[in-house]
């Protein structure tokens, strides 16, 4: 059983930075990836960012190369997601996602949060 509480969304302008965190509770593992899924109304959800826990793998969306960059925190068993240069197409719901191993389709993913949503105006 695993918990992801979401925070750190809210409304900037083009340009601006905004810091998501994903706090993993519950049942732990040893072996288990974490990441992002983001979606905007009428559009199909879309992989961000995968993390695997231990390695420190990671694995970027090509629409966030170079602007997003995600970390961890063992102790906490927390994941963040640092977004930069922020644009108006990054608003959207975004959804923190727990599984075994780094998962493309986000239909593969078991554990989610109940998403944070990032508005960014022009």
């Amino acid at each position: 059983q695993v918990q992801l509480v979401e925070s750190g969304g809210g409304l900037v302008q083009a340009g601006a930075s905004l810091r998501l965190s994903c706090a993993a509770t519950g049942r732990t593992f040893s072996n288990y990836a974490m990441g992002w899924f983001r979606q905007a109304p009428g559009k199909e959800r879309e992989f961000v960012v995968g993390i695997s826990w231990s390695s420190g793998y990671t694995y970027y969306g090509d629409s966030v190369k170079g602007r997003f960059t995600i970390s961890r925190d063992n102790a906490k068993n927390t994941v963040y997601l640092q977004m930069d240069s922020l644009k108006p197409e990054d608003t959207a719901v975004y959804y923190c996602v727990l599984d075994i191993r780094i998962y493309m389709d986000w239909r593969q993913w078991r554990y989610w949060g109940q998403g944070t949503q990032v508005t960014v105006s022009s």
